[in-house]
C-alpha cells in the first residue's frame, strides 16, 4: 500500500499492481531490459567475433561462458541482498535514483550524437580494431586455453554485461521480478546471437544510436517514477509514495522526457553543424 503523492495531497492508499499483471510497469520493464541488453550485447558479439576468427573458437566460449556464470552470480547475490537489506520505499528510492543517472548518462550521449557533437559509435572500425589487437598478441597458453582470447572475451562480456546486470536487478526489484526482467535481456541477447549466426559479421547496421535513445528516455522515466515513490521513506511511516493515475504517470513522464530530449538535439544541432563544416 502507498500514500498518493501530489503538491500538497492529502493521503489516500492505492494498491501495486500484481506480480505479472499487464501493466505499465510490466510492459516498460520488458522494453527497456531487451533494448539495454540487445546493444550491449551488440557490443560484446563484436568483441567475441574478433578474437573467435582470429585467434579460435574453444578458449573464445569458454571465456564467454565464464562472464556468463560470474554475471548470473553477481545478479542473484545482488539481488537477494538489496531486497532483504533495503526497505521497500529506501530501495524505492536508492534504485529509482542511480537509474535516473544511468539513463542520463545514455541520454546524454545519445543526444550529442544525434545533433551532430559526437561521432556515432562504428561496430566494423571496433571490430577491425579487436582483429589487428588479436593478431598482434602473442602466444599464451594458459589451462590449456589461448589466454589471450580467453580473457579479452571474459573482459568483454563480463563488463559489458554489468550494465545489463544493472539494468536488470533495478527493473526486476521494483517490478517485483527478477525473472521478468531477466527475461527481457534474454530476449535482447537471443536476438542479437541469432543474426550474429547468421550474418557472421559484427552488427553494424543496427541503429545503435536510436536504440540508446529510446532506452535512456526509458531508464529517466522509470528512474524518475521509483524514485519520486521511493521519497516516502523520509515520512513518518516509511510508507512509499503513490503517483496520481498509478502506472498512467509513466506515460506522462516519458513524455515530459521526450519533449526535453527533443528540444536539446534541436538546440545542439546547430553547432554540431558548424562543427562539421
Amino acid at each position: 500500500m502507498g500514500r498518493v503523492w501530489s503538491p500538497g495531497s492529502a493521503v489516500a492508499t492505492s494498491s501495486r499492481p500484481t506480480l505479472y499483471s499487464v501493466t505499465g510497469n510490466a510492459i516498460g520493464v520488458v522494453a527497456a531490459t531487451t533494448l539495454a541488453s540487445g546493444v550491449e550485447f551488440v557490443e560484446a558479439l563484436t568483441i567475441v567475433l574478433a578474437m573467435g576468427t582470429t585467434r579460435g573458437w574453444r578458449s573464445t566460449l569458454i571465456g564467454v561462458g565464464a562472464a556468463l556464470a560470474a554475471l548470473a552470480v553477481i545478479t542473484a547475490l545482488a539481488g537477494y541482498a538489496l531486497k532483504s537489506w533495503l526497505p521497500e520505499a529506501l530501495l524505492q528510492l536508492v534504485i529509482g535514483s542511480l537509474l535516473l543517472i544511468f539513463g542520463l548518462q545514455w541520454l546524454r550521449k545519445a543526444i550529442l550524437r544525434a545533433s551532430g557533437l559526437k561521432a556515432l559509435h562504428d561496430e566494423d572500425d571496433a571490430f577491425r580494431a579487436e582483429v589487428e589487437a588479436a593478431r598482434a598478441a602473442g602466444e599464451e597458453r594458459r589451462l590449456g586455453l589461448d589466454w589471450f582470447a580467453f580473457v579479452v572475451s571474459f573482459k568483454g562480456v563480463f563488463l559489458e554485461g554489468l550494465e545489463i546486470v544493472f539494468i536488470v536487478i533495478t527493473f526486476g526489484l521494483n517490478a517485483d521480478s527478477i525473472a521478468l526482467a531477466t527475461v527481457g535481456a534474454a530476449i535482447g541477447g537471443v536476438i542479437v546471437l541469432a543474426a550474429g549466426v547468421a550474418l557472421h559479421k559484427p552488427l553494424a547496421r543496427v541503429p545503435e544510436n536510436t536504440i540508446k535513445f529510446v532506452v535512456g528516455l526509458l531508464l529517466s522515466t522509470f528512474g524518475t517514477f521509483w524514485a519520486v515513490e521511493g521519497l516516502g521513506w523520509f515520512a513518518p511511516d516509511d510508507a512509499s509514495l503513490s503517483w496520481p493515475g498509478g502506472d498512467a504517470a509513466l506515460l506522462v513522464l516519458l513524455a515530459a522526457w521526450c519533449a526535453l530530449a527533443w528540444a536539446t538535439v534541436r538546440l545542439l544541432a546547430p553547432r554540431g553543424r558548424e562543427e562539421v563544416a
